[in-house]
Order: structure tokens, then C-alpha cells, then sequence
């Protein structure tokens, strides 16, 4: 069909470019025209008739190609429409199902439903951000809890020499070592690559890279070597870059600005093996926080003065004289609440 069209083009063209028969061209091309809208053809003759107008009478149709150039436009227009549409029908689709998962502790789908959310590159909403953190904090905490578990009784198994039960213990904590890996890897990929250049607000870049930091530290927690120094350093980056945001815009009673305060100081104590700093930027939040306490608004009340809280149990901690074994397993009980006030 094409063939035959473009035959047939030739061949008018010719005979009108050497007659010189600027009119009849013109009222060929309105015909055509008129086709065009009605039968929606791309590759129709209006369109071939157009490219080669201008090739020979130059400028003198501009009005065609504007005319031509408005209902491309608009045609833009209705599938950008249509896709924005269709665009929203699947975020409603992809949070409804990532709420049905929550409910029913599938985590791993609404970790799915939550990736396809960020994917469509929108900024996320409040509630859409923390069901994805819920989704990946479930997760991922599973397999930390697991891993504790069973570096725990490995180094029980260890101190009884019994080598067999080792390596099956070491086999097995390194299968949810790769599980663990994998999903850190996966959220960085959907922050790095979708959620942070979506973002707009100073809120949320502080969120983003807060996870990023978080999910850098939960690798240094078991990596060794120069992975582990890798996973440190990035993890300090990432936070270093969520406090210069948070600084600047938002106030230090804000509970994401808090939590930030809070995990950071975590990794110096956990993975930096710095009491001095942990205990200094825990008590800078704390203190900052508590000068502006009137401020705070009465939604973000709850959240807020939870993470005080846990930053003034975990001065309490870091700076006493419990023994080393008494610490750690506070520290375990210190973590979990710090997340859960994510």
C-alpha cells in the first residue's frame, strides 16, 4: 500500500512541480488533509505531499507545516493524557496492593508493589515513601535478625570446638548474607535511580539518602575486609549528605531530622567504634530538639518524642559502665526501636 502511495505521489508531484501549479497542490494537500484527521494515517499521502512541498517551494507553504505541526501537538497531548491516566490507575493499583501485602505480612510484594510505584518516576507521597520504607524494613529485617541468630550460635559451636556444626552454620549465615546483600543492592538501585531525581522537596532527599545511609550501615554490620570499609564509607556519605539537607531545611524537632540524628549516631558507635562522636551528635539532636520543643506541631508530636527518647537511652547507655555483654544486647533493643521510629 505504501508502494502504490508513494508511486502515486511521484508521479502528481511531478506533473504539478513542472507546471508549476503552486494551487492545485494546495487544495491537494487541504484534501488530504481532511483525510488525515478522519482516518488518524501517519504515513498517509498529506504527509509525503508536505515533505516534498517544502524540498520545492521552500518557505512558501510555512502554514502547512504549522498547521501540521499544531495537530502533532495536540495528538502529543492526548497521549500524554492518556498516559498519565493510565499512569495513575497503576499507582492506585501498585499502593492498594503494597496495603493488602502489609496486612498480609508479604513483605517481599509490597516490596514489589512499592518498586513499581517508584519506577513510574513520580515524587512519592508521605504515605507512599513510608510504605515502601515499611516494605524494605521488614525485609531486610528478617535476615538481620536471622544473621544475629546465627553468628550467635556459631560462636557458641566455635567455643565448644566443634567444627562440623560451624561449617554448616557458616554455610548457611552466608546464604542470608547474599539475600541481604541483594536487597541493599536493590533499594540503592531504586533510590539512586528513580527516587532521588523524582525528588523536589528537602524532606524527602532527606529520607532518601537517611536510607541510603541506613542500608549501607546494614551491610558494614557484616561485611569484612574491604567490603566492610566500602559499605562504611558510603553509608557515611550518605549521611553526611541527608545532614547537610536536614540542617537547612528542616527544624530539629522534625521526626525525620531526629531519626537521621539517631541512626547516624548508631553507625559511629556500632560500625565506627566511636562512643565520642555517637554520644556528641546524639546529645547536639537531643539538645537542639529540646530548645525548640514548643515549637513542635501536634502530628509529629508522638513520633518526635519517641526518637528523644531512644537518643537519651542511648547517651544513658554509651556513656555508663555495663559490662561489654550487657551493652551489646541493649544495643540490639536500642536499634530496633530506632528503625521502628523511621
Amino acid at each position: 500500500m505504501l508502494s502504490l502511495i508513494h508511486a502515486c505521489t511521484s508521479s502528481l508531484l511531478c506533473t504539478l512541480v513542472s507546471r508549476g501549479d503552486l494551487n492545485t497542490i494546495v487544495i491537494i494537500l487541504k484534501m488530504e488533509e481532511g483525510k488525515v484527521s478522519r482516518l488518524n494515517m501517519e504515513s498517509s499521502l498529506y504527509t509525503i505531499l508536505v515533505r516534498y512541498v517544502k524540498i520545492f517551494y521552500g518557505t512558501e507553504l510555512e502554514y502547512l507545516e504549522n498547521e501540521e505541526s499544531k495537530k502533532e501537538k495536540l495528538i502529543d497531548r492526548r497521549v500524554q493524557r492518556s498516559a498519565s491516566m493510565a499512569s495513575s490507575s497503576e499507582r492506585d493499583n501498585f499502593i492498594y496492593v503494597a496495603k493488602l501485602a502489609e496486612q498480609a505480612e508479604r513483605y517481599d510484594e509490597m516490596v514489589d508493589a512499592m518498586k513499581n510505584v517508584a519506577k513510574l518516576d513520580v515524587e512519592l507521597t508521605v504515605e507512599e515513601r513510608n510504605l515502601l520504607s515499611v516494605g524494605y524494613k521488614n525485609v531486610v529485617g528478617s535476615r538481620r535478625a536471622s544473621w544475629r541468630i546465627l553468628s550467635s550460635i556459631e560462636q557458641k559451636e566455635e567455643s565448644r570446638g566443634n567444627e562440623v556444626n560451624v561449617k554448616r552454620i557458616k554455610e548457611y549465615r552466608q546464604k542470608v548474607e547474599t539475600e541481604l546483600t541483594d536487597i541493599c543492592k536493590d533499594i540503592m538501585v531504586v533510590i539512586d535511580e528513580h527516587l532521588i531525581p523524582s525528588s523536589s522537596a528537602g524532606e524527602s532527599t532527606v529520607f532518601y539518602y537517611k536510607m541510603k545511609g541506613d542500608y549501607y550501615r546494614y551491610l558494614a554490620e557484616f561485611k569484612t575486609g574491604d567490603d566492610k570499609k566500602e559499605a562504611a564509607d558510603q553509608s557515611l556519605k550518605a549521611y553526611q549528605l541527608a545532614s547537610t539537607t536536614a540542617e537547612a531545611d528542616l527544624s530539629p524537632t522534625h521526626p525525620i531530622r531526629l531519626g537521621l540524628a539517631l541512626n547516624f549516631s548508631v553507625f559511629y558507635y556500632e560500625i565506627m567504634n566511636s562512643p565520642e562522636r555517637a554520644c556528641h551528635l546524639a546529645k547536639q539532636a537531643f539538645d537542639e530538639a529540646i530548645s525548640e520543643l514548643d515549637s513542635l506541631s501536634e502530628e509529629s508530636y508522638k513520633d518526635s518524642t519517641l526518637i528523644m527518647q531512644l537518643l537519651r537511652d542511648n547517651l544513658t547507655l554509651w556513656t555508663s559502665d555495663i559490662p561489654e555483654d550487657g551493652e551489646d544486647q541493649k544495643m540490639e533493643i536500642t536499634k530496633s526501636g530506632a528503625e521502628d521510629a523511621e
